[in-house]
């Protein structure tokens, strides 16, 4: 079924699903911007604690998301070189980033 807008119910209702609940960074995890793409699933990330990182994304979650210069996302610190170096746990959807601002926790 469509909407008068034209667009899926079935988009609709994934999208409002999303902005329920968002994820929060966990205990050691931080807010960050990927500034750069290196290739072979690694990224230059300027986190939310002065620190710029280069991070990488877990086989876990490779090829479920896909990342681009510019996203926020969720970045959990290696306990060795932790202030160099990171995994990127979670991407935010531009609709998650606009509630995360409108809220002010970004």
């Amino acid at each position: 079924m469509y909407n008068i807008g034209g667009m899926p119910l079935e988009e609709i209702e994934d999208e409002a699903q999303e902005l329920r609940r968002l994820r929060m960074p966990r205990d050691g995890e931080v807010f960050g911007i990927v500034e750069q793409l290196m290739g072979a699933s690694r990224m230059v990330v300027k986190c939310k604690d002065n620190n710029v990182r280069m991070c990488r994304i877990p086989g876990k979650i490779r090829r479920r998301i896909w990342i681009k210069a510019g996203d926020i996302v969720i970045v959990k610190p290696w306990s060795v070189q932790a202030d160099k170096k990171g995994d990127i746990v979670w991407r935010y959807t531009r609709p998650q980033v606009n509630r995360l601002m409108n809220q002010g926790v970004i």
